[in-house]
């Protein structure tokens, strides 16, 4: 033994703490031990019953409901008009219907319909008189007056309790009737609908519920009358069960017959129902007898030893402790060392989970993601930005988008293309008071830049100028560690980063029109207004082409805004009606150019029936109009395609997930998106991230072939994708419970029985 260990506080607690369980009276022990385990069992399985009674209320609501759904299309259907009832023509046809009635639920019995002061009654068997009825269906309970009078007075949903009924035709049968009015919630009722349920059909919905133990379990109705329990093991007085009925929702003690009980009541909302499951406690303390005789047994094992035993479990419960102590110092960025070693261990590993918080890729993409799209919105709050360690505490921000053509070899390596997202994550330029993170964009080989600097001081370089030092930077930097020439396109510098969504429709503007003219060059949204055949009579040629990408993207807010930049001047230039009108027919030749590069049809005619404008104001509202419906569409086309993309890859998926390469990279390079937009879309998608589904589907196929092959397990995981056969054992085992072996066995048992 080292000498160390009795240095340590912890180690001769563990020591003093062994010996002091010995002096524990052995009375104690036992009793307390014992009693928590009875009431840990007591717990749970009242837990879980109330859960079952929560299942079995939502079931029971929804199967009531559904017969008054039935009710009320029975009032309005016409084939069930008193008129063609009575009808000897049309009366098969209101049989048929009442019988497709009586099959859309599975908990019917029977079902018959009755009108106010009717002599008959009809069903799917036909039609029969009110006496012949009572003759046929003979209730204990429930006299032919009262039948009659409930079918003609009834203006509410009613639900009778279980009662025997006998048939000439058949043995007494405990049934329950619901009647509802129709039409429902009619102030004046003119008939009813009722519903025979056999009381089989409730009392097997609960009859789940009690498992192994005694018990019962009753439904009341909102008036505290008893519509049906599972069986008849004790009988309560009318004061136990009205004590039932008044007791909250939960998990209640309560004595009965002179006994202690474990009651468990749930209430609909719906209908005001109430369930209760009640079980004698001293079950409980019978099921675990064996618990005593082990404590028993454990103690006097540890009277007999103790004493030596105290030094030998310390020692092995601090051994695994002090190797993750020396690990956790190693790996930890805290200098304390005050404190015990499990504290010591809580700090470094509260700072492990705070960094990966922080360094969630996918999520902090998205987040940036959202930020290029729509400016700085609700759901990217400051804690959010501050978890992502986000920080846009400069005074100007643009947007940069950079991309590499097919003759770049960063196009087709996908080892560099993440390590340069990653170098690329997080980028400061201390020279130019500067930072930029980088984002993943959708479309293969394409990152943006969200950049913020500081404007130099009075008389040092102008903001664009530090502008192009930045962006030079960066196209140097790309071009000594990869040795490949980007495609950057720039948005203009804005003093809010709310408004990164302009500056990004900018840059998209500008790498468009850079990537259809000249290859590995950096084009600057703002110098786009002075190229010649980019201008227009007195409209800038760079407000057109953010105009059309801004519809290309869907945003309307930037389309809005730019519009509005550009109509603005026009009156005040001076210009002529006629000059006036041609300019305006460029805007709209831009709006409509765009919705036909786009596929969106059936504009131009409604555009032309609108042309006869004759104000700025009307030309304004035109073209919001119409660049609001381009993009609505664009939205549209883009969840349309989103949705059928994603319906793509899950069949890709299901089709090869048995083969181990499969990986996200793979996937996205199949349909040519990248990564993180994969991982994303994925998720909202399926509800599952893309690891957990390919795991799913592989473990399906395990349980399959298990039940279904004798073929080694060996051989069934790498046959359906999986090569670390003991890992992936330990995972079947923590989801199953089970051994592959042991489902194999206990399936193959069951289908031989």
């Amino acid at each position: 033994m080292k000498s160390d260990y009795f240095k340590s506080k912890l180690f001769m607690r563990y020591i003093w703490s062994y010996l002091f369980i010995l002096l524990i009276p052995l009375a104690f022990a036992t009793i307390f031990i014992y009693r928590s385990a009875v009431s840990n069992l007591q717990s749970e399985i009242e837990q879980s019953h109330l859960n079952q009674l929560n299942q079995t209320k939502t079931i029971i609501d929804g199967r009531v409901k559904e017969l008054t759904e039935i009710a009320s299309r029975i009032s309005y259907d016409e084939r069930l008009t008193l008129y063609k009832v009575h009808d000897p023509y049309y009366s098969r046809e209101a049989i048929s219907a009442l019988d497709n009635y009586k099959a859309t639920s599975s908990i019917i019995g029977d079902l018959f319909l009755y009108y106010h002061d009717d002599d008959k009654i009809y069903s799917s068997f036909g039609m029969s008189g009110l006496d012949v009825f009572s003759d046929k269906y003979s209730f204990h309970n429930w006299t032919q007056d009262g039948l009659r009078q409930d079918l003609n007075t009834l203006k509410f949903p009613k639900m009778r309790p279980a009662d025997l009924v006998s048939q000439p035709t058949s043995l007494q049968q405990s049934i329950l009737a619901y009647l509802v009015p129709i039409t429902p919630n009619s102030p004046a009722p003119h008939g009813t609908v009722m519903y025979f349920i056999p009381e089989s059909e409730l009392t097997g919905l609960i009859d789940s519920i009690l498992g192994s133990y005694r018990g019962l379990t009753y439904i009341f109705d909102n008036n505290g009358q008893v519509l049906t329990n599972n069986g008849n093991e004790e009988s309560l007085t009318a004061g136990d069960l009205g004590a039932l009925f008044k007791l909250p929702p939960g998990i209640h003690n309560q004595a009965l017959n002179g006994q202690s009980h474990s009651v468990v009541s749930v209430k609909s909302d719906k209908n005001g129902w109430t369930y209760v499951t009640l079980m004698p406690s001293a079950q409980f303390f019978s099921s675990v007898l064996h618990v005593r005789s082990f404590i028993i047994l454990l103690v006097s094992i540890v009277v007999i030893v103790g004493a030596a035993l105290a030094l030998l479990l310390a020692r092995m419960q601090y051994l695994p402790i002090s190797n993750l102590v020396h690990f956790a110092s190693s790996k930890s960025r805290s200098s304390r060392t005050s404190g015990n070693e499990l504290e010591r261990i809580r700090i470094s590993l509260q700072e492990h989970s705070t960094r990966a918080d922080l360094q969630e890729p996918y999520a902090r993409n998205h987040a940036l993601l959202m930020l290029l799209k729509y400016g700085q919105t609700k759901s990217l709050s400051a804690d959010l930005l501050e978890a992502f360690d986000l920080k846009f505490d400069h005074d100007r921000h643009f947007a940069m988008v950079i991309g590499f053509d097919k003759r770049s070899h960063l196009h087709d390596s996908k080892d560099d293309w993440q390590t340069m997202i990653q170098l690329f994550a997080e980028v400061d330029f201390p020279g130019l008071a500067a930072k930029a993170y980088s984002v993943e964009l959708p479309q293969p080989n394409q990152l943006a830049l969200v950049v913020g600097f500081d404007p130099a001081g009075a008389g040092q370089t102008p903001p664009f100028g530090q502008m192009q030092q930045i962006v030079e930077g960066i196209r140097t930097h790309l071009l000594e560690l990869f040795d490949a020439s980007p495609v950057i396109g720039v948005g203009t510098a804005y003093t809010s980063h709310a408004h990164l969504n302009q500056s990004y429709i900018e840059a998209c503007s500008a790498f468009e029109s850079n990537i259809l003219t000249v290859h590995g060059s950096v084009t600057f949204f703002e110098k786009l207004s002075s190229t010649p055949e980019r201008s227009t009579f007195w409209i800038p040629g760079n407000v057109l082409l953010k105009l059309s990408q801004s519809l290309k993207q869907g945003s309307y807010d930037v389309s809005e805004q730019t519009l509005q930049e550009a109509l603005k001047n026009l009156p005040a230039a001076g210009l002529s009606a006629p000059h006036l009108r041609l300019i305006h027919y460029d805007i709209l030749t831009t709006l409509l150019k765009t919705a036909s590069e786009l596929g969106i049809q059936g504009l131009t005619q409604d555009v032309l029936s609108k042309l006869n404008f004759n104000s700025s104001e009307e030309l304004e509202a035109i073209c919001l109009n119409l660049a609001a419906r381009i993009c609505s569409q664009v939205e549209r086309d883009r969840t349309k395609e989103e949705h059928s993309l994603m319906d793509r890859i899950v069949g890709y998926i299901d089709k090869h997930f048995m083969e181990h390469t499969l990986s996200l990279e793979v996937v996205s390079a199949e349909y040519g998106i990248s990564p993180s937009y994969l991982s994303r879309t994925f998720k909202e998608k399926t509800g599952i991230n893309f690891i957990q589904y390919i795991w799913q589907k592989r473990m399906n196929e395990v349980m399959h072939q298990l039940k279904t092959t004798n073929d080694p397990l060996k051989e069934i995981i790498v046959r359906v994708g999986y090569l670390d056969t003991p890992n992936f054992i330990r995972k079947f085992k923590k989801e199953t419970g089970y051994t592959p072996g042991q489902y194999r066995t206990l399936n193959t048992s069951g289908e031989h029985a």
